[in-house]
């Protein structure tokens, strides 16, 4: 401790939230009526709440401030062009389409783009992602470098594409197939890695080789350009909304749910420097969303989006929020529960498979952590496995069971302190002590037609 000093967060709390831990014997009853699915949890049943990072964070004065602010125009209001000139200053986009979250954005953008038999390039897709590309009639290709599936390597850049992995498919399906290629930054669902500067780069020049628009998720990019900042030769001297503003220079554009780097609870939006397919996307943001000033949002909701645009690139405090991360990820490390390394900045994901080695990949082992951590504990966290990401063989309709098994532990911004984190990691050494006795899952009822990528929000399980 003595050669490494203390840094405290960059704020200090004004306002707390009671939360309740139930005796044992109570998560037991609630985790058996939830049917063993996190989802089904109600708020009361849960005493620190790392299932997702998304619409959880705590806004700050200012963005309080600003709700006051929020002008409720149907078309026109100031709030919009508030928005408009925080995403023109922070990401570099001229045009804005509001949506409501990050789903809507994909689903105004990508019908836009995309026809039956187009086929999409990713480092790695989500789950969302996964379902609303195939319903427009495309398909998902992961191209990741290989090196993303090894939990156990410390590679700064774990979200990097492959190059010749992408070249090669472009070249085998043809560019005419492919309407764009998409970086997930930084990489959720291999872990929350981050992509590095060169590696978008690279990405920029096949898709100009190509004559290939390159599109962002970019729901966590601020973590990305901290990561850039952190671990990239060249970047230690700028500031993390320097490198932000450059990672977006090489896209033509992105979705962005605004629930995750932007610190606030709804929003989203499409950014765009083609003014001809701005407009294209509007008619279907009309139909879906609301009129094109606001887009499924409040004027006050707007007011806090373009406020947290701003705060999600302060240097202190981006740095603070991958502190606490990194803070959970050692203390499991030093326990000796294998995690995905390096740690992330959203979130630490336990290598489930390496946790639970006796439960089968049939069995959701990422799923049946997360419940035994609950009833430990009263922590509840998310399954990032063979239930959400397994596909089928296209002859056979076997299982094609995902190379990751991964329990997600998000942590909202700004909610809790590293006490909590202590909290956390003593949880699941006493699930890590009797691992042993952790029983599978199997699925009992899923709604009809529910995709396969969106088993874990609906679907019901029972023990083993």
């Amino acid at each position: 401790m003595k050669d490494r000093p203390v840094i405290p967060e960059p704020y200090k709390i004004k306002m707390v939230e009671p939360i309740k831990l139930l005796a044992r014997e109570e998560r037991e009853k609630r985790i058996k009526e939830a049917y063993y699915n996190m989802h089904y949890l109600k708020w009361e049943d849960v005493f620190i709440d790392l299932e997702t990072d998304s619409g959880t964070s705590a806004m700050s004065d200012r963005q309080w401030s600003a709700l006051m602010m929020g002008d409720e125009s149907y078309a026109g209001a100031r709030s919009f062009y508030r928005l408009k000139e925080a995403v023109e200053e922070v990401l570099g986009f001229k045009y804005v389409v509001p949506t409501h979250q990050g789903r809507p954005a994909e689903n105004v953008l990508f019908p836009t783009l995309i026809k039956e038999g187009d086929v999409i390039p990713f480092n790695m897709a989500f789950d969302t992602e996964m379902v609303s590309i195939p319903r427009c009639g495309g398909k998902v290709v992961d191209c990741v470098a290989d090196i993303a599936y090894d939990p156990k390597v410390d590679h700064p850049f774990k979200g990097d594409i492959d190059i010749d992995k992408l070249e090669a498919l472009i070249n085998e399906v043809g560019p005419e197939k492919i309407p764009f290629i998409m970086l997930t930054i930084s990489n959720n669902p291999g872990g929350g890695q981050p992509v590095s500067m060169a590696n978008i780069k690279a990405v920029r020049k096949v898709a100009d080789k190509y004559n290939l628009r390159l599109l962002f998720d970019a729901a966590r990019s601020a973590e990305n350009a901290y990561f850039i900042q952190q671990r990239e030769k060249g970047y230690q001297d700028k500031t993390v909304a320097e490198i932000y503003k450059e990672q977006f220079s090489y896209a033509d554009g992105c979705v962005f749910s605004c629930k995750k780097d932007p610190l606030v609870n709804i929003g989203g939006f499409i950014g765009l420097n083609d003014e001809e397919l701005y407009w294209k996307t509007l008619p279907l943001l009309v139909q879906t969303e609301g009129f094109i000033t606001y887009g499924g949002m409040s004027g006050r909701d707007l007011e806090a989006v373009a406020q947290g645009l701003r705060e999600m690139v302060d240097d202190d405090y981006i740095a603070s929020r991958v502190r606490q991360t990194q803070y959970l990820g050692k203390l499991l490390d030093d326990i000796g529960i294998e995690i995905m390394k390096p740690v992330g900045g959203s979130a630490v994901y336990i290598d489930a498979a390496a946790f639970l080695p006796h439960i089968p990949r049939s069995q959701f082992p990422a799923n049946a952590l997360s419940a035994a951590l609950y009833i430990e504990s009263g922590v509840r966290s998310l399954g990032f496995g063979a239930l959400v990401f397994t596909g089928r063989d296209e002859k056979t309709g076997e299982p094609i069971y995902p190379e990751l098994e991964l329990c997600r532990l998000a942590i909202p911004r700004r909610v809790y302190t590293n006490l909590h984190m202590d909290y956390v990691a003593e949880g699941l050494r006493r699930v890590y002590e009797s691992r042993d006795k952790v029983r599978g899952h199997r699925i009992i009822y899923l709604p009809p037609g529910i995709p396969e990528n969106m088993r874990h929000f609906l679907g019901r399980f029972e023990l083993v």
